[in-house]
């Protein structure tokens, strides 16, 4: 059982958004809750009085109002708010509780000056865009496409286009080629935003080259718009005849962004309407072209946000992420509670670790959200935040990616903030949002993820699918959530989407990871259920054995996979390790890292074999690919085991092809 590490303050229920939600249930809905679990129980119980309480209590603009809050709870196919009419980017500028001259997009960047927008020029900003799109010939159902960074300007494309009811789709500019059209061969944008390229810490990256042949494998892009950012000068005209392409027209931001008298409007479109399509991985295959709709995700974010984050006005929001990872899209919704976000584009461990702790102080931030590597990278170093910055307004910190450890969270009280509530997220690009997480109403243990949040369903399933709780099971979501996706792209029967998610438990949703849920409601997450650690019938996570072997200070970075014996042996156990600078894996380390992982988790975590690597393949937001490494251990070609392009470092995977081949030749 972890240690308690904070526990909301006697006044929680008067001081939290939370607390103000149930008092609202109490008098609009007669509704009385003892406690966050009554709570979470009538929420994945009473599905219809939920969704539409949040509905209400937000006080949603419908065009059109629904004719009720669910129709037919059987997934996939649950209908949400049918016949409402509505818009997420209205929703989004409506800023509720900020004034017109309030600040409500501050902007960093390693490429320029920092940039801030209020509430007045951010609406600003996005008429004209809107504008502009529709010059363009944008409207509903069309594509928009943004090869752009996480800057000011792409969170004005994404409202503009989905104010149109246009549909919304990113990837961040180190995306290479390969892997940008993956994703947007699918969708056939129609418009096409791109920046010129952006620097990485003092590295500058020039991505003119992969903008044109990003655009020359896009026949429908009818037009493409140059963001002049690499050398720091937003908005400035460039020559569109540097960039010609004989199928597309060519034109600037600040054409696009140009003064008109057209005024911002919003389209009105059907709750399941498309918002913007994000993409799984792609690390094993075509990436999943995962459409989310308008409605939902509108809920669902206002939900967590304010329920869950405790944020709203005089908030200002931060979460690390690229414009290729689904928390960039989680943390735009900001100010659609009020609250104002924080926007960063660069390198985090530029010119040291302690550059985004010195950014949260500047930019006064009052949730601080990034990704259990970060942290982990951090403690690692022996990063100070609080002596490298004033955290005082650090009321949150929101932790995801990855499981963080114990030790993960007592190093946040210790070094970070002895007062924030540490929120450990899991949730996933497919519901665009977390589904186990934190809220004010409960303590934070360390090691657990706090509950179950509002209107997730989640439970753990036993190997012949019984519910269990304190026990490892597979991650599944037995009622439907409004945030599940409208479908996949090019998907009319709905084929891709059941398989990915309904086939293994028909009607329910099988997430991929596994999970522990503990009797007072909170939970573990072990890793994914695929590339579980399986030896003698018995399931290990790969979480807590990073955690040992991570906790070393040699070991850098350390990635295990295990090779299931066709005869039903044990199979073989294998460990590669990054270690420090200048290190060399010998016997004597060997040892060392077997007594810790023998010593902390049992005999059957000790591996068969420990390899020294260069690095551990990850994504490029920073996820450790076990399964890709399996294939290739196991003998798949290394270009049909990962799509290279959606890796952070593919080089990486050479050195497991070398040893597959090693292995072989045995």
């Amino acid at each position: 059982m972890g240690d308690v590490l904070w526990t909301p303050p006697a006044d929680v229920r008067e001081r939290s958004r939370i607390g103000h939600y149930l008092r609202w249930l109490r008098a609009e809905r007669g509704l009385d809750f003892a406690d966050y679990d009554a709570l979470w129980r009538w929420s994945v119980t009473d599905l219809e009085a939920f969704w539409g309480s949040i509905w209400d209590y937000f006080d949603v603009i419908a065009h059109t109002p629904p004719q009720r809050a669910l129709a037919g709870r059987a997934m996939p196919g649950a209908r949400w708010f049918p016949g409402a009419t509505l818009n997420y980017a209205e929703h989004v500028l409506r800023m509720p509780g900020l004034a017109d001259d309030d600040p409500v997009v501050l902007g960093y960047s390693q490429t320029r000056a920092p940039v801030t927008l209020t509430a007045r020029e951010l609406r600003e900003q996005v008429r004209r865009v809107r504008a502009g799109l529709r010059r363009l010939g944008v409207g509903s159902g069309d594509r928009v496409a943004a090869y752009a960074p996480n800057i000011p300007e792409t969170f004005v494309l994404m409202l503009a286009t989905t104010s149109l009811g246009a549909i919304f789709s990113s990837c961040a500019p180190e995306f290479g080629t390969r892997s940008v059209v993956d994703r947007w061969q699918q969708i056939e944008p129609t418009v096409l935003v791109a920046v010129d390229g952006y620097r990485y810490g003092d590295k500058p990256v020039d991505r003119r080259a992969e903008v044109t042949a990003i655009r020359a494998a896009l026949p429908s892009v009818v037009h493409t718009v140059m963001l002049p950012y690499l050398d720091g000068q937003a908005a400035a005209a460039a020559n569109p005849a540097d960039m010609a392409a004989p199928t597309s027209a060519t034109t600037t931001w600040a054409e696009l962004a140009a003064e008109t008298d057209e005024p911002l409007e919003f389209a009105p479109v059907a709750f399941d309407h498309p918002l913007y399509v994000l993409y799984s991985s792609g690390t094993t295959g075509l990436p999943k072209p995962i459409v989310h709709g308008h409605g939902g995700i509108l809920l669902e974010h206002l939900k967590m946000l304010a329920l869950h984050h405790d944020l709203g006005p005089g908030d200002r929001f931060f979460w690390f992420s690229t414009t290729g990872w689904m928390m960039w899209n989680f943390l735009v919704s900001g100010p659609a509670v009020g609250a104002a976000i924080v926007l960063f584009d660069g390198n985090p461990g530029h010119p040291d670790l302690g550059a985004l702790w010195r950014l949260a102080q500047e930019s006064k931030t009052t949730y601080f959200g990034t990704s259990a590597p970060f942290l982990l990278a951090c403690r690692k170093a022996g990063v100070l935040p609080r002596a490298e910055a004033d955290l005082s307004a650090l009321r949150g910190l929101g932790s995801t990616g990855a499981p963080l450890p114990a030790e993960g969270f007592r190093w946040v009280y210790e070094a970070v903030n002895p007062t924030v509530q540490l929120q450990s997220l899991s949730g996933g690009t497919d519901v665009c949002t977390g589904f186990v997480g934190g809220v004010p109403l409960v303590p934070v243990y360390a090691g657990e993820i706090g509950c179950r949040c509002l209107g997730a369903k989640v439970e753990a399933r036993s190997a012949d699918g019984a519910p269990v709780l304190g026990e490892l099971g597979e991650l599944v979501i037995t009622e439907p959530m409004p945030s599940m996706p409208v479908g996949f792209w090019n998907d009319p029967e709905g084929k891709r989407y059941r398989e990915a998610y309904f086939d293994h438990y028909p009607g329910i949703w099988r997430h991929g990871d596994w999970i522990t849920v503990s009797e007072r409601g909170t939970c573990v997450i072990t890793g994914r259920s695929d590339a579980t650690l399986n030896r003698g019938g018995v399931r290990l996570g790969t979480a807590e054995f990073y955690s040992v072997v991570e906790a070393l200070p040699e070991v850098i970075d350390s990635v295990v996979v295990h090779l299931e014996d066709a005869e039903g042996g044990a199979g073989e156990l294998l460990l590669f390790v990054v270690l420090a600078d200048g290190l060399e894996l010998d016997d004597a380390l060997r040892r060392r890292i077997a007594t810790e992982l023998r010593t902390a988790l049992s005999p059957r975590h000790v591996p068969d074999e420990i390899h020294q690597v260069r690095a551990v393949p990850r994504t490029l937001s920073a996820k450790k690919l076990e399964v890709p490494v399996k294939k290739i251990l196991t003998g798949t070609p290394l270009d049909s085991a990962a799509a290279t392009g959606a890796l952070a470092n593919p080089e990486s995977l050479v050195a497991f092809e070398r040893y597959a081949r090693e292995r072989t030749d045995r």
